[in-house]
């Protein structure tokens, strides 16, 4: 698979860990990403699927939504190879949604930077749990 990529395995599709995600996962906030996670029992395609998603509430055009969509996916994809490899070697499956919260359109170089102090974090917490293979 190509390293850059972003496949369809790779996105987060379930309705069963979407929904699982929202009601028992975790969150925290890096302005203007809130980042939702979660860690699941069976074993998934790839280790980290993500979503992506932006408020109907604050962006009233479908087109402004989806363009900071398209930012969100764009500064994961750069990204993601450093989560991956931790999610990886610890063993785990994890769950991911992105939520933008900013109401204004964002620059794509501080979505990038945002991206990546969100990522470490997300990095960390999936270091901090024990895996059950250990």
């Amino acid at each position: 698979m190509k390293q850059f990529s972003f496949h369809k395995k790779e996105k987060l599709k379930s309705r069963k860990l979407t929904d699982k995600l929202f009601a028992e996962g975790r969150s925290f906030t890096v302005f203007p990403i809130k980042v939702f996670y979660t860690f699941s029992d069976e074993a998934l395609d790839f280790p980290v699927k993500t979503g992506v998603g932006v408020s109907g509430r604050n962006f009233k055009k479908a087109t402004d939504r989806n363009r900071i969509k398209r930012l969100l996916r764009e500064a994961f994809r750069i990204q993601k190879e450093e989560l991956i490899q931790i999610a990886k070697s610890n063993h785990k499956y994890v769950g991911v949604f992105l939520l933008y919260l900013d109401k204004t359109l964002p620059e794509f170089n501080v979505l990038k930077t945002t991206m990546h102090k969100a990522l470490q974090k997300l990095s960390t917490k999936i270091g901090e749990i024990p895996s059950a293979n250990n």
